[in-house]
């Protein structure tokens, strides 16, 4: 049974922006290697840290939400703390009512886009 989660990970500045699209391409493979659906994707650029992590002030915040089986959750979670480039990242499952939302915001966020 494939259940609903959201990935969403801090890599450190000091990466250039094609470096920063090769680890996002990364684990968007890694989602869909392990029999898994990318479902959406979003690049929230440089962002002011509320805290210093690892002398960092600023980090690239990413969004993933996919579809998996839950014992892939392991393996992403060991691949994000492994990979240097990570420095924060969160996964969480998806209850229906949140998922509802993400689809609710993802199809606000396509009509503002397609308005411009």
């Amino acid at each position: 049974m494939l259940n609903q989660y959201e990935t969403v990970f801090i890599a450190t500045p000091v990466l250039s922006d094609v470096q920063f699209k090769e680890v996002v391409a990364k684990f968007s493979t890694l989602v869909t290697e392990n029999s898994g659906e990318v479902i959406n994707q979003e690049d929230w650029g440089l962002k002011k840290l509320a805290y210093p992590i690892q002398k960092k002030s600023t980090g690239f915040y990413h969004l993933l939400e996919f579809s998996a089986e839950p014992s892939f959750i392991e393996k992403l979670e060991t691949m994000l703390r492994r990979d240097e480039r990570i420095i924060r990242f969160l996964t969480f499952r998806q209850d229906k009512n949140s998922a509802a939302y993400s689809e609710k915001r993802r199809s606000k966020l396509k009509t503002k886009v397609e308005e411009k």
